[in-house]
């Protein structure tokens, strides 16, 4: 195993801000989440992983510009770093190789 292990949540995170290229911002991020996994996400544990991946070197972030919709105020938007990317193809290929050794026969109890 590699340097850094992600949780489940982290994992989910790191994948959705990828599937979210550019535009993975906190909001949208939950609500991306909660739609493919078809439950819910706190903006505050949201967060919290977040800035625990953005201080592993997994994620960076950079403050949009800012809109009238939300009364100027800046969204952060966040992206996988090459390091974060590496890791999270790591993890795929850890996942692949233990269902690849499941035997045929452990399903069919």
């Amino acid at each position: 195993m590699g340097k850094y292990q992600l949780g489940e949540f982290e994992e989910v995170v790191m994948l959705t801000v990828c599937i979210l290229h550019g535009e993975a911002y906190g909001i949208a991020i939950i609500e991306e989440m909660e739609k493919r996994l078809g439950r819910k996400v706190s903006i505050g544990a949201l967060q919290t992983v977040l800035r625990r991946l953005e201080k592993k070197g997994l994620l960076e972030s950079e403050f949009g510009e800012a809109t009238k919709v939300r009364g100027g105020k800046r969204k952060r938007y966040f992206q996988a770093t090459q390091l974060g990317k590496k890791v999270l193809q790591d993890t795929k290929e850890q996942r692949l190789g233990l269902w690849a050794a499941i035997p045929n026969m452990a399903f069919n109890e």
